[in-house]
């Protein structure tokens, strides 16, 4: 873990930087295509997801978890062949980052990441100057 300040341009600059989110996302989508057949399945995402961001639902019952990942595949595999392929993850990554963009603000705020999050290296990619 480490602390860092940001807030919602750092996410926004870092999301629309096309080559730097694009490179990170499709290292987070070979994490999470753990059979490495070029799609995520509802498995996969379910078991990968908290290693990018920490999926926390309100109430953690079956049915809610459930109906969550129900979500993500309606809004995101546009094709519905049943797996998230590389053009709906980075879709998904986008939608993601920039409501956390949207919900940080303009006010810095400081957090604690964990050294391989999005969010920090949108952190990262705004130190860098790039």
């Amino acid at each position: 873990m480490s602390v860092a300040v940001l807030d919602g341009n750092t996410v926004t600059g870092f999301v629309e930087a096309k080559e730097a989110f694009g490179n990170c996302v499709d290292e987070y989508f070979k994490m999470l295509d753990s059979n490495g057949d070029g799609g995520i399945s509802r498995d996969e995402l379910a078991e990968g997801l908290g290693r990018i961001f920490t999926v926390e639902l309100e109430s953690k019952t079956e049915e809610n978890i459930d109906r969550f990942y129900s979500t993500i595949f309606e809004r995101f595999d546009e094709d519905r062949d049943g797996r998230i392929d590389p053009n709906e993850f980075e879709s998904l990554m986008r939608e993601i980052m920039l409501a956390m963009a949207r919900g940080i603000g303009d006010l810095p705020v400081i957090v604690a990441l964990d050294q391989d999050s999005l969010l920090m290296m949108a952190v990262k990619h705004e130190l860098a100057g790039t």
